[in-house]
């Protein structure tokens, strides 16, 4: 197994006390697991929380600060965070406001962001929460009932954090979230599977000269594997998954998201061939995001997430933020 490790039971832990030198911005509590903003809470600010396995950073961590997250918790690789992580996290950022908790859909997310709910409440915290489901490729997975929540999650985060850093209140703040998630859709690929510290080697089989369509972000299988294509077939294929699923009639916010161990020559090679599509098909581009945002540890690939805006939802996008892995404008 070569991974840059000390032993897999410690990976978590060892990479938030890295965090933690290298982020003096933020509060790392390594021990509970919980990264929140060092400024929190912020005095009539909707606290925004999200979390999830690690393994798919930046998410969640990396989106901690002003413009996005107030606080995010991690879980163990590919697991969900318990329910006192995501109580802890907050009462660390409730002004008084209200938290809004976003959640991608997998079940121990979704179970476990719901008993946080329950106990947070009881606790005095007005809480709503928002259900990411953005991915196409399949329906029901290993992971799910109903779709996958994917690169939408980056979306959402970013505009509903850049409204409740304007003092929104939770009501709109939510609602936001809501119609980002709506109106977003994604798709995506392997080149290869992922190795987990814990396992020592691939997650699935993926015999070489073969890929994955549609796989998920934990490497749940896809609509269909197919022998190796070129970026060109890829783009053809995803995109066209994703606008036989919407038709957008505003702009679209792109987001061409590696897996991990995808490098930027090929994703911005791989972006231009996504950008293609969207001009045969006619729909408008407002902003492209390229990079490693939404990952599956080491696993070559990408996704391809689109989401149909109207002006306020550009403005929020637009808005400055300044995490670790998203900042402009500050």
């Amino acid at each position: 197994m070569r991974m840059l490790i000390n032993v897999a039971e410690t990976v978590v832990a060892d990479a938030l006390r890295g965090m933690a030198a290298a982020h003096p911005e933020l509060t790392v509590d390594v021990e509970n697991r919980v990264i929140v903003r060092r400024d929190a809470p912020v005095a009539g600010k909707v606290g925004l929380v999200s979390g999830g396995g690690s393994g798919h950073e930046p998410l969640h961590g990396g989106f901690v600060g002003p413009g996005m997250l107030s606080a995010a918790c991690p879980g163990e690789v590919f697991t969900s965070p318990v329910p006192d992580q995501m109580v802890r996290a907050a009462a660390a950022v409730d002004s008084g406001a209200g938290v809004l908790f976003v959640v991608k859909n997998y079940t121990g997310d979704v179970l476990n962001f719901d008993m946080a709910a329950e106990l947070a409440e009881d606790e005095g915290i007005q809480i709503a929460k928002v259900l990411v489901d953005d991915d196409v490729a399949v329906t029901d997975s290993l992971y799910t009932a109903g779709r996958r929540g994917t690169g939408a999650t980056l979306f959402v985060e970013k505009i509903a954090g850049a409204a409740a850093e304007e003092g929104q209140p939770l009501e709109r703040v939510e609602a936001l979230a809501r119609q980002v998630d709506e109106n977003a859709r994604s798709f995506g690929v392997a080149l290869s599977a992922c190795t987990t510290p814990a396992k020592g080697s691939p997650t699935f089989d993926l015999p070489a000269g073969e890929l994955e369509l549609g796989v998920g972000i934990h490497g749940e299988p896809g609509r269909e594997r197919r022998a190796m294509m070129t970026s060109r077939e890829i783009a053809d294929f995803a995109v066209h998954a994703i606008l036989d699923d919407m038709t957008p009639r505003n702009p679209v916010l792109v987001l061409v998201n590696g897996m991990g161990a995808t490098p930027l020559l090929e994703l911005y090679g791989f972006n231009a061939e996504v950008q293609r599509v969207l001009v045969e098909r006619g729909v408008a581009v407002a902003r492209t995001l390229v990079g490693n945002y939404v990952t599956s540890l080491d696993m070559a690939g990408a996704s391809v997430t689109l989401c149909q805006i109207d002006e306020e939802l550009l403005r929020l996008w637009d808005a400055p933020v300044r995490t670790p892995g998203l900042r402009w404008g500050m």
